[in-house]
This record gives structure tokens, C-alpha cells and sequence, in this order.
């Protein structure tokens, strides 16, 4: 039977595949279509030019499409020393090969990983040219158990879409075979949801085989055999909730901001690239394929990381001085719903004739280093004082410790702001100590100096109403705009004020002399602003003047994304946008109008409580109309999003407390009154205005 069966089988097989063949191409009445689309390389572990990698780490490289696991070998998936073959096996999973060394790498030594043409997707198509990338060792063997250090959605999110996919990120590189829908599993209950687990970069992606139930709670897990590229297991499984919605997600994503921004000049040559996205991506679909730089019609080697809402472009070598390249992502980026961006996404920048060689510091924390009475709901905040490579920032680099107990938690980055996230509430009445690792880097691959401690001490209750928005570096500036900031009369700002693409020119009204330094101006009289003023033409003798109010810009529309993002609103509507002489208590509140205050409002909570504004209109307030707080409440916990086309309208002698972060223009008319921050991607007009930084 068994000598028979072999034979049938081969006959059967042939005859399928012959039949199959016939059938496979196009024809008048509407036959399917042949997969002639070569694959391409996603990413790599270790990345091209990595250096310090552990000594038993394994080798892995994740294709765009499932691939052909015979054509996967050997022979076709190579590591080298010199001209010496390492000793392996290659085993495949999902869409990623994995190249396992029979022993210890070597001490301090450059290896190369090559797959060959050889290598073949399903459908038969190779890839269209080898594909060679180098790392070398470092002197110490991987012991450390990876950990989960964010997902997507959230831990106890709510209003989920019904076709979201669920994502894990990791703290490091994992063996990709180890993620499987045995490891990575979304259950309803006690019911498994079926699904297909996918890996890229850092991060596993579970992708439900249909949409989700609506309304409905779901429990993501990872299980203790998902394993790094070392062979660490997690030490214990990672598990979060989330709870659907209504809806499906059909909202196309879109490129928040770039670094190097849009026809930047003078950009360091050993610069990494980064695109933040307006929502989660999904991490596969973000590769050199759809994320490119091209140097006029030479493409640029490098490798792309994905973490957060932030994808990482890093060139394999160094730019060329003085040069202008062009970035672009495609349409095949897609967002966790498997929305596409609408159009391709292109921007150029030129470099200068100089190297990044600063070392990134942290510039200030949430809560402060020493603080007391912190709410025991906080997250922890790092600002860094530039962007920084966000696949650096994770569970592994950023702790948070009560004594010698670890606390467990995820991190998140965006702009320039790290963020650590507890699992749960804090203790009452403890002291915590945060660290950020030497193992964080900028995007030029520098490191900080040191490491950065701090700690604080909670109090006794949580805050009420959702997370603060963090301002990162935008919080620097009690005014900051990107197209123009205009005075008339006798006006008052304490707090510094920037403006950025634009020139100092475009600041009117304020008398405005240069330092000796050329980094800021004073105004005259000196009571207009008690501070310093900013432009993006303030860029000589070596001051970062420039720089730093790009990355203020970009930290400035981070945080209107963020307050944007903000889900599943405690109040919605309410009032329908006119809360003339009403008392607001913390929580998210939506409108999808604009908002009229024309008699006072009252907001109405403790020092720790936090509200945000979701206004998809303007803001117009009537003459003489205030906001007020009561019960100790702050400004700066205060956040007013207006996507309004036309912005906010202050009316004469009226007064807000808050941070306005609007997309259009801030107008404050004669008299009106800030105890807040202006932050406007356009314009901000002031007229005989007080402005006073929380």
C-alpha cells in the first residue's frame, strides 16, 4: 500500500498542476490573474551595520510576501565570515527565514548574511537581486528575556474598530518562528479567534481572519514561546484587553510630519530619516520597498524600522555632502485596518558638510525628578532635547522601578517624548525611581552621555479624566507658530516665543533686537515679551536655533495629533458646542461644530485632573467671556484641540485657561487675556493681549 500510495499521489499532483497551469492566466471572460510580482526584504535582525550584536543571536530577514520554504536553505540563506561559511540551519515561518548558527558567533567580528535569487515567493517569483547586509559582534552572549513594550490597540482601549488588527512591539529583535498563532492569540472568552500572525522589524502583527463582533471584549496574548533572536523567552506571558466598537476603520492614513523636514538644508549626512504617521500602521507594510530615498534616480540603500506611529529610514552609509534627496512613501504603507495612504508621500531635503556627533539629552520629565503627590494613575515622561530613534526606546532602555521591584509597563514615542505607561495604578505613598538607558540613540546614532535617573513619590488618589498631552519640546514656548506671529498695542507675553519654517521677518510688531549672539531677539520695550523671541533664520555662529524649533514644530503638531487621537469621549456633543455659564468637570469631551462661549465657564476639578477639547470647528468667544478653574484645577492640564478653518477668536477683554492647540489661526482681540500656551500650525495675532505660561 504504502509502495503504491507515493506514485498516486506524484500522478494526481501533476495532473493538478498541469491543469492549473492552463487555468491560471487571464482570459475575455474574466479568469483570475498570476502572482508575477517579485518579493522584496522587508527587514533584517540584526540590522545592516549593526555592531555589538550578542554571540548566540540568530539571523533573521522578513520577505513582503509568504515566500517558498524549499527555495529557503542553506545554500540560498548564507552567513559568512570572511569567506568562511558559518554552520547553521534555516527554518521559516510567517513570512520570515531565520538563519540559527550551529554555535556561538566569534568575538567582535563582521559577519555577512546573503540570500540569494534563488529564493522564490509562492507563486514562483525570485527576488530580483541578491540581498547582502553585514553586522558585527559584540564580546557578550544574550541572556536577557525580551519584553512587550507596547501594543496596539492599547491596554483597555475602547471603540476599537471591527477590522483593526491586533499589534505587539518588542524590545528587541525576536526569533520570528517563535510568533505564531500558538504564541500570539486573541481570544472572546474562552473562544480563540482565528487569525494569521505576521512579524516585522521589532513588532508581531495578528491579523483576524474576519472582523470583529462589535461591542465585544477581546484578550490578546503572548505566551512564554515567543523568543528572541537569542533564544530568551519572555519570562511571563503578556496579556491585554481591548473592547470593540461599532465601526470599521475606512479612514486613510496620513504623514504627519518628517524628519529632516520638507526641503530642509544643512541636514547632517549621518541622518536617519523619520515619517510619523496620523494613527498605527501596520509594521509589515513598511519596508525599503515603500519607504524609499533616492538620490535623483539612484536609490539609497537602507533598512526601515517601525515603532509607535513612527517609521525609520536608516541609510546603510553615510549621505553625500551638499546634496538634495528625496523620501518617499508609497501607497503600499497601510495603517492596522488595512487602509492605505491615499497618494504617495514624497518630500526632498539637501545635506550640509558635517555629521551629527551631539549626544541627545533628556530635557525634562513628567512628573519633575523629587515630585510629590503624583497622581497614581501617571505615566512617566521623557522630553529629549531631538528626535530620537524610536525602535531604541522600549521596555529595556526605559525602566521604572519601586525599590528593587520592577515596575511593568509599555512605552510608547512620539515626536520627541518618550512615554512609560505602568500596567496598573501605582502604590499610594511610594517612591519611584525612572531610568533611561545609554541605550537610546538619535537618529544619527549617537547615544546619551549617561544614563537619566529620577524619581518621585505619589500621593493618594488618581486622577480624573484622561492622560495629559504632552507637549515635548513645544512646551518651551509660551507662543509658537509656523507662519506668522502679529502684535498691535501694548501687549504682555511672559514665556518664550518661536515661529518656524518662517522667518524672524514674519514676527511684526514687537521691535524686535538681535542678540550678540544672533540665537534670539529681545523685544522693545522689554515688558512685550518677558522672554526670548525665536526664528528659524536665527542659525549663525553655531547657534541650534533652527533645529530646535523644528523639532518644537514637529512636537507642536504631535500633540494635536495625540489630543486629536484621543478615543471613546466621556462627553460628546454636550451642549451642543455652547457652553455659555456652564461647569465642565475633567474627562474628552467631541464636538463635531465649533464651540461658542459667550457668558463664563467653569472648569471644575483637583491640581491632577486633566481635560481635553476635541472641537472639529472654531472656538469663538464672546466680549468679556472667561473660562475660569476651580477646586485647584491647573492650566496646564488643560487642552483645547480646534481643527476649525478658521481657528480660535478670542473677543475683546475675554479670558481662557489652557493650551490651545490649533491647526489654523489664534486671534486674540483687544484686551483678551491666556493663562495657557498659543501653539498654531499657522498664525498667531495678538492686539494689547496678556499671554502668561502656565
Amino acid at each position: 500500500m504504502s509502495m503504491c500510495k507515493g506514485p498516486r499521489i506524484w500522478i494526481l499532483a501533476a495532473f493538478l498542476a498541469v491543469f492549473s497551469a492552463g487555468c491560471s492566466s487571464s482570459d475575455d471572460n474574466g479568469g483570475g490573474t498570476s502572482d508575477a510580482t517579485a518579493p522584496t526584504i522587508i527587514s533584517t535582525v540584526p540590522l545592516d551595520l549593526a555592531a555589538g550584536v550578542a554571540l548566540n543571536s540568530a539571523i533573521n530577514i522578513t520577505f513582503s510576501e509568504e515566500m517558498n520554504s524549499a527555495t529557503l536553505t542553506t545554500t540560498t540563506f548564507t552567513v559568512t565570515q570572511g569567506s568562511t561559511p558559518v554552520s547553521g540551519a534555516v527554518t521559516y515561518a510567517g513570512t520570515t527565514a531565520t538563519f540559527t548558527p550551529a554555535s556561538n558567533l566569534a568575538i567582535s567580528t563582521t559577519y555577512t548574511a546573503a540570500i540569494t535569487t534563488e529564493v522564490k515567493d509562492a507563486a514562483g517569483n525570485a527576488i530580483t537581486a541578491a540581498y547582502t547586509w553585514t553586522f558585527t559582534t559584540g564580546t557578550t552572549t544574550d541572556t536577557t528575556a525580551p519584553t512587550v513594550s507596547s501594543t496596539s490597540p492599547v491596554a483597555n482601549a475602547t471603540g476599537v474598530a471591527l477590522n483593526s488588527a491586533v499589534n505587539a512591539v518588542f524590545s528587541e529583535g525576536m526569533n520570528a518562528s517563535t510568533l505564531s498563532p500558538t504564541t500570539f492569540t486573541v481570544t472572546q472568552g474562552s473562544t480563540a479567534i482565528s487569525g494569521a500572525v505576521t512579524y516585522a522589524g521589532t513588532t508581531a502583527i495578528f491579523t483576524p481572519a474576519s472582523n470583529l463582533a462589535l461591542s465585544t471584549v477581546y484578550t490578546a496574548s503572548i505566551s512564554v514561546g515567543a523568543k528572541d533572536a537569542a533564544g530568551n523567552a519572555l519570562t511571563t506571558a503578556y496579556t491585554w484587553t481591548f473592547t470593540t466598537g461599532t465601526t470599521t476603520d475606512t479612514t486613510a492614513p496620513t504623514v504627519s510630519s518628517t524628519l529632516p523636514i520638507a526641503n530642509a538644508t544643512g541636514v547632517a549626512v549621518n541622518s536617519a530619516l523619520s515619517a510619523v504617521f496620523s494613527e498605527g500602521m501596520n509594521a509589515a507594510t513598511l519596508s525599503p520597498t515603500t519607504f524609499t530615498v533616492t538620490q535623483g534616480s539612484t536609490a539609497i540603500s537602507g533598512a526601515v524600522t517601525y515603532a509607535g506611529t513612527t517609521a525609520i529610514f536608516t541609510p546603510a552609509s553615510n549621505f553625500a555632502y551638499s546634496t538634495t534627496y528625496t523620501a518617499t512613501i508609497t501607497t503600499g504603507a497601510k495603517d492596522a485596518a488595512g487602509n492605505a495612504l491615499t497618494a504617495a508621500y514624497t518630500w526632498t531635503f539637501t545635506t550640509g558638510t558635517a555629521a551629527d556627533t551631539t549626544a541627545p539629552t533628556v530635557g525634562s520629565t513628567s512628573p519633575l525628578n523629587a515630585a510629590t503627590g503624583v497622581a497614581l494613575n501617571s505615566a512617566v515622561n521623557a522630553v529629549f532635547s531631538e528626535v530620537m530613534s524610536a525602535a531604541t526606546l522600549n521596555t529595556a532602555t526605559f525602566t521604572l522601578t519601586r525599590g528593587s521591584a520592577s515596575v511593568s509597563g509599555t512605552v510608547t514615542y512620539a515626536g520627541t517624548t518618550a512615554t512609560f505607561t505602568p500596567s496598573s495604578d501605582l502604590a499610594s505613598g511610594a517612591t519611584y525611581t525612572a531610568t533611561i538607558t545609554t541605550g537610546v540613540k538619535d537618529l544619527a546614532s549617537n547615544s546619551l552621555a549617561a544614563n537619566k535617573v529620577w524619581s518621585f513619590t505619589t500621593g493618594t488618589t488618581a486622577a480624573l479624566g484622561p492622560l495629559p498631552v504632552n507637549l515635548g519640546t513645544a512646551g518651551n514656548y509660551v507662543i509658537l507658530a509656523k507662519t506668522q506671529i502679529t502684535n498691535t498695542g501694548t501687549t504682555a507675553v511672559t514665556g518664550n516665543i518661536g515661529i518656524s519654517p518662517a522667518a524672524a521677518t514674519y514676527i511684526e510688531g514687537f521691535s524686535l533686537t538681535l542678540d550678540a549672539t544672533e540665537c534670539f531677539s529681545t523685544t522693545t520695550p522689554a515688558t512685550l515679551v518677558t522672554g526670548k523671541v525665536y526664528a528659524a533664520d536665527y542659525n549663525t555662529l553655531g547657534c541650534t536655533t533652527s533645529a530646535d524649533l523644528t523639532t518644537a514644530v514637529l512636537d507642536m503638531m504631535t500633540a494635536y495629533t495625540d489630543a486629536a487621537g484621543r478615543s471613546t469621549p466621556d462627553y460628546t456633543e454636550l451642549y451642543s458646542g455652547d457652553l455659555s455659564g456652564r461647569t465642565l468637570v475633567p474627562g474628552l469631551y467631541k464636538w463635531g461644530t465649533g464651540v461658542l462661549i459667550n457668558s463664563d465657564v467653569t472648569l471644575s476639578g483637583g491640581p491632577n485632573d486633566v481635560w481635553i477639547f476635541q472641537i472639529s470647528g472654531d472656538i469663538t468667544m464672546g466680549s468679556g467671556a472667561r473660562v475660569n478653574l476651580s477646586g485647584g484645577a491647573l492650566a496646564k492640564n488643560i487642552f483645547w484641540q480646534v481643527g476649525g478653518g478658521t481657528g480660535v477668536a478670542l473677543g475683546t477683554t475675554s479670558h481662557i485657561e489652557g493650551i490651545i492647540l490649533a491647526t489654523k489661526a489664534i486671534t486674540l482681540n483687544t484686551g483678551a487675556t491666556v493663562n495657557g500656551r498659543l501653539l498654531a500650525q499657522t498664525a498667531v495675532t495678538l492686539n494689547a493681549s496678556t499671554v502668561v505660561q502656565p
